[in-house]
């Protein structure tokens, strides 16, 4: 059971998160009556679900029932750990929240839970599933460790990303080669960091750039990390020619191991833009001197675009695009509009269109709560912030963000798709003219997406970083699938 406890108390509370002005979810009630430890488990469900799994197995947080306990292992390391917290691994202190005998009852019902591999109830949400014939979903690739990224580079080849060992993977007509990339960057892989986002540069057939985004840590200062970009050649499975495209001053790096952000997308007009999470310092989203809650816009090359919003202020990171965001994992490009999502505490997960120079908010606005179930902020709304096209309440513990183009869904082309972490779910966003229309699940408890890219033949590719595998979806049988 790794208790990162930020998984066991980020658990504890992470109840549930992204808010919005559009909609917000409703958890039921979970009922506990003549289930073994009663108590512990509605503590569960109602502070750590969202964060650890209804199941226990993972979700932002580790898996408390696979016997791999980290940070905290006897009794008396979890108590403490639920009570003090651990700020370095974003686990929030529990001890002014809950008592200690609540605290008792649910170490308890964890350890059962880890004997017994429980099962526990999954709380609803209002969005739809569709009808089961709606897509057609088939295994591409099984038995992977950790995928977190995936991006095709012609109709037989893509790469992949594994976060836990730092691999950049080649798959070959649906086949993992047996040798990774040889000579990537070394990347500290250490809870929720690794090697995270991989992406092709749009000219990639003339000019072969890869990118890549992870947690890279300095070498004179163990533990100190950061998100940092790079991009390079892959020639005869060998990393060639790297380029840092972004790294943070030094004395911007942090101890934390949380909140990277990653993700990668491209406009239509020579710029990269890519995400840093607030590493667990929520009110540094708000200090453009720093990099982190934040999303960049860069040349492709690196070079700083001329008209980035805060390129004449002092000290300002001239690469930020926009502030004010909590953890963005996903992050597209479409149709001439930048999107974004971003993980909420205790609900209030944001769906988010960027317009440079914008302030998003975190963590002065927010539809969620702290995760012991304290008031994070009063406000929702306050003048000159700006509020998220949509937000989830619960939490859906949002991740990738992709954009359906190609003729294979071209009754969907223009919608989003969004992946879900803790519900297992991948959900159709329809959009128009930047606002939300509607959503609704097409896919449902096939494991955690953590990745969605559209295939070079049209498909939808679906990354599951438990159980490790890639989907492969076509349209369904019924007719007028959109």
């Amino acid at each position: 059971m790794k208790i990162y406890f930020w998984a066991l108390v980020s658990a504890l509370f992470l109840a549930i998160g992204v808010g919005g002005a559009v909609r917000a979810h409703i958890p039921v009630d979970v009922k506990t009556e003549n289930v073994p430890h009663a108590r512990g488990s509605g503590l569960f469900q109602s502070h750590c679900a969202d964060c650890h799994g209804a199941d226990l197995k993972g979700g932002m947080a580790a898996n408390l029932v696979d016997g791999k306990w980290e940070t905290a292992r006897t009794k008396t390391e979890i108590i403490k750990l639920i009570k003090d917290g651990n700020e370095d691994i974003g686990m929030p202190s529990f001890g002014d929240a809950i008592t200690d005998d609540d605290i008792e009852h649910l170490h308890a019902y964890i350890k059962l839970s880890a004997n017994s591999d429980a099962q526990t109830i999954i709380p609803a949400t209002n969005a739809k599933l569709a009808e089961s014939n709606l897509i057609h979903s088939q295994i591409w690739l099984d038995k992977l460790k950790a995928p977190w990224g995936l991006v095709f580079l012609d109709h037989k080849t893509a790469l992949m990303t594994e976060k836990a060992t730092g691999k950049l993977r080649v798959i070959i007509d649906g086949k993992l080669s047996p040798k990774a990339v040889i000579g990537i960057p070394k990347v500290n892989p250490k809870r929720q960091g690794g090697l995270l986002e991989v992406a092709i540069d749009p000219d990639y057939v003339t000019n072969k750039w890869v990118y890549l985004s992870f947690s890279h840590q300095l070498k004179n200062k163990r533990g100190y990390n950061m998100t940092k970009v790079v991009r390079g050649h892959i020639q005869d499975g060998h990393w060639k020619d790297e380029q840092t495209l972004f790294q943070a001053k030094p004395e911007h790096y942090l101890k934390t191991s949380h909140h990277y952000g990653s993700r990668i997308t491209f406009d239509n007009d020579g710029h990269m833009f890519f995400s840093i999470g607030d590493r667990g310092k929520k009110d540094l989203a708000q200090d453009i001197t720093r990099p982190n809650g934040k999303v960049h816009r860069l040349m492709r090359d690196g070079r700083i675009p001329k008209d980035n919003p805060f390129v004449d202020q002092p000290n300002a990171y001239p690469s930020i695009f926009v502030y004010g965001n909590r953890n963005p994992q996903g992050l597209v490009f479409g149709n001439g509009r930048l999107w974004e999502t971003e993980h909420g505490p205790r609900g209030g997960d944001e769906l988010n269109l960027l317009i440079s120079g914008e302030n998003y908010g975190w963590p002065i606005i927010s539809y969620g709560r702290n995760y012991n179930g304290s008031v994070m902020t009063p406000y929702t709304h306050k003048e000159g912030l700006s509020q998220p096209i949509s937000q989830w309440t619960p939490s859906i513990a949002v991740s990738s963000l992709e954009m359906i183009t190609g003729e294979m869904f071209k009754a969907w082309n223009g919608y989003l798709l969004a992946g879900a972490l803790k519900f297992k779910e991948l959900r159709l966003i329809k959009i128009s003219g930047g606002l939300y229309q509607s959503e609704r699940i097409i896919l449902k408890n096939k494991g955690r997406v953590r990745d969605i890219t559209m295939g070079p033949d049209g498909a939808i590719y679906v990354v599951l970083n438990s159980p490790g595998q890639i989907l492969r979806l076509t349209p369904g049988t019924e007719a007028g699938y959109k």
